[in-house]
């Protein structure tokens, strides 16, 4: 087996596959030479720098990647939410719309007018002269 191949399983936790993979090519190239293998264990590996460093990055890139994507997924939600929101407050705009008579638009103006008139202070009001105008001296 190659190095890389047991370097990146060490660094997956995979240390028992290893161990088994060495035992069982041992016992493979040791057969008939009357040595017996009763066990390996690892107690650690010592990587080449160029190849450990090489093997850090990969992973850290693999955990970028995984770190996109999440905040990719939560983007996504959260313009689902917005767009679910803006259709809430349309389908709400539409509803009050379709209750607004002209009778019910001259009483919330009469109101505002009234409401303006009771302020101490100035006003100019400029309307086209269909809307009612009324205040109080």
């Amino acid at each position: 087996m190659c190095a890389q191949y047991f370097a990146k399983d060490m660094h997956s936790g995979k240390r028992s596959e290893i161990e088994n993979t060495i035992y069982k090519r041992m016992l493979e190239n040791l057969v008939g030479s009357g040595m017996v293998v009763e066990n390996v264990l690892m107690k650690s590996i010592s990587l080449p720098k160029g190849l450990a460093t090489s093997i850090e990055q990969k992973l850290q890139a693999e955990l970028d990647a995984m770190r996109m994507e999440f905040i990719l997924q939560q983007e996504k939600l959260e313009a689902e939410r917005k767009i679910i929101q803006a259709k809430g407050t349309r389908d709400a705009q539409l509803i009050q719309a379709e209750g607004l008579t002209p009778e019910i638009l001259k009483m919330r103006s009469i109101d505002a007018f009234q409401e303006l008139s009771k302020s101490p202070n100035a006003k100019v009001i400029v309307t086209d002269g269909k809307t009612p105008f009324l205040i109080k001296d």
